[in-house]
């Protein structure tokens, strides 16, 4: 019987298109899977959408279309995406289906007839956005979320709480007695440190909103998202159900794997054991949190205009290119920065210069000087094939257990260095000098060997990642399916070689400056295509709310363009009795800063001052918008000071 290998990605929240963030998380499992795969396992890859909450009912009433018909629609998209990525997922879970719904119910009611439920009311700080409340110690000034920044609002409702503080010795006696649970070892300290704090009881139902799975003992009542989300894992696999096949065969079977970001450990490494500690279900679970790709100016927004989304890059450039970036760029532990230069660097130095230009050398050199076929000697050997056939094994031994530990990262390093040793391989044997002497043909046809065999055994190493080029590869090579397999690496293999007539590049060379500028235009056109529209009115004010607004006429004296942020004008403005504000606007898209100047404009004096990309705002202009353009709202008969009402 085959070993198992179970990989999953945390379920995405469909409040928006999916970025390079989320679509890392995917292809790192989809190669982690193909890799156990070709290793021989019983792979299976889970993937879904988290579909509940009040962030969802809110979106979908903006829209103005049913929370299921909006969660429909980004599942279809998600699903559409990971196509395109070809990603191998076995299934794709939604938590709005039926098969998800009746396992959460079993596993909240049996929770609550074990007493680890209890009903309590809860009192904190909500941050919508991220779903979470916090404690005021917590927050940042003015109560702001600690993870996002956006202003939260406190909250009191009747609430079932789950007893963290029952499992809390288990669960760090668990970490203690696992070392390898929590990856990276940072990681690992991180969690342990917050458990050591202490373990707060955790509140797992909502009254406030309707779009969830009722609790099916007390239906006011919906299961919030940890208990909802997090048992994705187990319902996909038929957990509580007659049909739990999977569960018995990938669950309880030789190695699970959950790999997540780093925003979202503790909830992995500290609600859902303890869930399954309370269950009675095996821990059996291996943990990987990594790390965020970043831009150069921190991390991925799409509220300041800086994100990257993966079908931009697909329509310009193929996927093995995007695979690979992504991979190689993010180290073990840390963050990684996406820039166009990186990229394109990547694909010219790495894939067109290092390692399609290896394959078309070989095939070249094979066609030219023994009309394309080549056989292994073993009585014929150069000074340098020892050292060549060491450093192969010494990186596929070194691939494998940085494969079998999440360092993709460094399994591609290792890989890159057999392909820069080949290389220099050509070098040390000058199979052009070899060629002029008929005498040193055996010799020749034993270095065209070698590279034929490094070249399959790279491809085996990295079929994994480089999907199509590394079947192209095969294809150039003539090598037969039985040897493009795991079981296959070693030198000597495969005996005899018949490649193409003419080698057809693997990664063409791309020109640095041209590319560059059309990367940083698709960016920018992508973030552009998905800025969200200005927010239909979702609530009624008084008078009371409205008399609230300091709004006067100003007279613009000055305007400039933001230093740091090209959509960012900076304008003074005289409010009258002698005050000016100073004001950030976003407008610089559709007006230059002589179009302002002089101008009686609309101003709310009264708003929060706020730092935009590093400049003090201390107001708003008004403004009117649509899809098509914004429109400054000018007074002509006013003068700075006068009162708007």
């Amino acid at each position: 019987m085959s070993k198992t290998y179970y990989i999953t990605t945390p379920i995405y929240y469909p409040s928006g298109k999916l970025h390079i963030g989320n679509t890392y998380t995917t292809v790192l499992c989809d190669t982690l899977k193909r890799y156990k795969a070709l290793r021989g396992f019983d792979a299976y890859y889970l993937t879904g959408m988290d579909e509940h909450g009040k962030k969802i009912e809110t979106v979908a009433a903006e829209r103005g279309i049913a929370p299921l018909d909006h969660v429909k629609e980004m599942a279809e998209q998600t699903q559409a995406l990971w196509d395109t990525l070809e990603i191998s997922y076995d299934d794709f879970i939604r938590t709005t289906e039926k098969r998800h719904k009746t396992v959460v119910q079993k596993i909240f009611e049996q929770l609550l007839d074990q007493g680890d439920i209890y009903l309590g009311t809860y009192k904190g700080y909500y941050c919508m956005p991220c779903e979470s409340f916090y404690t005021e110690t917590q927050l940042g000034e003015h109560h702001t979320c600690p993870d996002c920044g956006r202003e939260t609002s406190q909250l009191e409702e009747e609430s079932y709480f789950f007893k963290l503080s029952k499992y809390q010795k288990k669960l760090l006696q668990f970490i203690e007695d696992h070392p390898d649970f929590i990856t990276p070892e940072t990681r690992k300290n991180e969690v342990v440190a917050f458990i050591k704090q202490g373990l707060n009881d955790l509140s797992v139902s909502r009254t406030t909103f309707d779009w969830g799975i009722k609790v099916v003992s007390n239906p006011k009542h919906v299961v919030y998202v940890w208990i909802d989300a997090l048992s994705n894992y187990i319902s996909a696999l038929g957990y509580g159900t007659d049909n739990d096949q999977l569960y018995q065969q990938y669950w309880q079977g030789t190695e699970v794997v959950h790999v997540v970001g780093k925003d979202i450990l503790r909830f992995h490494a500290i609600y859902w054991p303890i869930m399954l500690m309370a269950l009675g279900v095996p821990v059996n679970f291996k943990l990987h949190a990594h790390g965020f790709y970043m831009m150069r100016d921190g991390k991925m927004s799409k509220s300041k205009g800086q994100v990257i989304y993966p079908d931009i890059i697909l329509k310009r450039y193929g996927l093995d290119e995007l695979r690979y970036f992504l991979l190689r760029e993010l180290p073990y532990g840390g963050d990684g920065v996406f820039t166009p230069e990186a990229f394109v660097e990547r694909i010219n130095f790495d894939l067109a210069n290092d390692f399609g230009n290896l394959l078309n050398r070989t095939i070249s050199m094979i066609n030219k000087y023994f009309s394309g076929s080549i056989r292994i000697d073993e009585t014929v050997q150069t000074e340098f094939d020892a050292s060549l056939n060491t450093l192969t094994e010494e990186v596929i031994k070194n691939t494998k257990s940085f494969m079998n530990t999440f360092k993709v990262s460094q399994a591609l390093q290792e890989i890159w260095r057999l392909i820069s040793r080949t290389n220099k391989y050509i070098d040390e044997t000058m199979p052009w000098v070899l060629a002029k002497d008929p005498s040193q043909k055996p010799v020749l046809e034993n270095v065209l060997y070698h590279l034929a065999e490094s070249l399959r055994q790279i491809g085996i190493l990295l079929k994994p990642v480089l999907i199509h080029a590394s079947a192209n590869l095969f294809k150039q090579l003539n090598v037969p399916e039985s040897l493009q397999e795991w079981d296959s690496l070693g030198f000597g293999n495969q005996k005899n070689y018949t490649v193409i007539p003419k080698p057809t590049p693997l990664f063409p060379r791309l020109d640095v400056a041209e590319e560059v500028k059309a990367l940083q235009e698709l960016i920018r056109q992508g973030v552009e295509e998905t800025a969200p529209q200005p927010e239909s009115t979702v609530a009624e004010v008084t008078i009371d709310d409205f008399v609230k607004l300091d709004l006067r006429i100003g007279k613009v004296l000055t305007c400039k363009h933001h230093p740091d942020a090209d959509k960012l004008l900076v304008s003074t403005v005289d409010i009258g009795q002698g005050q000016t504000k100073q004001i950030v606007s976003g407008i610089a898209k559709h007006y230059q800063p002589e179009d302002l100047i002089g101008k009686q404009v609309l101003v709310l004096t009264n708003l929060k001052p706020v730092k935009l990309r590093g400049v003090l705002s201390e107001g708003m202009l008004l403004a009117g918008s649509n899809k098509e353009t914004l429109e400054v709202l000018f007074a002509h008969k006013l003068k700075a000071g006068d009162i708007v009402k």
